[in-house]
């Protein structure tokens, strides 16, 4: 009986080993891209959250893909491209999710230049001015139709051509903020936006996962003073608020939100998955 029982463990262990055989072993615990070939979306300039990301995966020793939005008149290049230039990227590419066209050709570029992709950091959110602000019933249905496609839908896409060309234990970061399970006064079709796309994140880690154990996870940042979010009406008391009202009594940074898509793109994140990751100074936890 001993023996039949301890053979029955061993076939245990050996099936669990075939199971897991695409998860790391165990190694050093510092957290170590190199190697690691990662595209990063959404740069506009240097208060993007976008940019810090960029700057702790080259810190961490990733090599880096960086898009930026095409514009008639260049403009967005070459502000993109300079500030960019310190981390030496080895792509530079024009990216407008409308365009299904351009889409395909980054990742074209990618199979290209790379042969593979470790790594895709998904920045991507517009909402007209006029849809930030009063009330959520008065948004224009083009309104929420934009704002859809390129902040939710644009993930989906995005995934779809990095699928054939993810590594092993590839990851993928997106980026959503509170006003997606709670009313936030003038996030409006933002929030239904950001709602969307947790959704999505938990849809593509359930498709992607059996596929070289590719995990897909959101951050949920505190509010940032960006380009982006200055067109939020009260951005600046959505501010002061978590300032006044987080545990640790002030907003987060660009880098801390950085350091934890470092995470999530690294090995020491293997495990997780399908998850939305609070980075808010505690914010999140109060209940008023």
């Amino acid at each position: 009986m001993f023996i039949a029982i301890f053979t029955d463990l061993l076939e245990s262990v050996h099936r669990i080993g075939e199971n897991h055989q695409n998860i790391p072993a165990f190694q050093n615990m510092l957290l170590n891209l190199s190697g690691k070939k990662i595209l990063v979306t959404g740069i506009a300039n240097n208060r993007s959250i976008a940019w810090g990301i960029a700057q702790q995966l080259n810190a961490a020793g990733a090599e880096l893909g960086i898009t930026y939005l095409p514009d008639e008149k260049g403009r967005f290049e070459a502000k993109v491209k300079e500030l960019t230039a310190p981390l030496n990227p080895s792509l530079f590419l024009p990216l407008n999710v409308q365009d299904s066209s351009q889409i395909e050709e980054v990742f074209n570029a990618i199979k290209n230049q790379w042969g593979q992709l470790d790594g895709l950091v998904h920045c991507l959110a517009f909402a007209g001015k006029e849809e930030l602000i009063g009330d959520y019933s008065a948004t224009s249905a083009d309104g929420f139709a934009r704002a859809l496609e390129i902040s939710a839908y644009s993930l989906a896409p995005l995934c779809r051509h990095a699928k054939p060309l993810f590594s092993p234990g590839a990851g993928v970061v997106t980026l959503t903020y509170l006003g997606a399970e709670r009313a936030i006064p003038n996030y409006n079709v933002m929030g239904v936006a950001k709602a969307a796309l947790e959704a999505s994140v938990r849809y593509l880690a359930a498709e992607l996962g059996p596929v070289n154990q590719i995990r897909v996870n959101a951050i949920s940042a505190g509010p940032i003073r960006t380009l982006a979010s200055s067109a939020i009406g009260g951005i600046l008391d959505m501010i002061h608020n978590v300032e006044s009202k987080a545990p640790l009594q002030r907003t987060v940074t660009q880098k801390e939100v950085g350091n934890t898509a470092a995470f999530l793109l690294s090995d020491l994140s293997s495990g997780i998955s399908g998850q939305t990751i609070y980075v808010d100074a505690g914010y999140c936890v109060n209940g008023m």
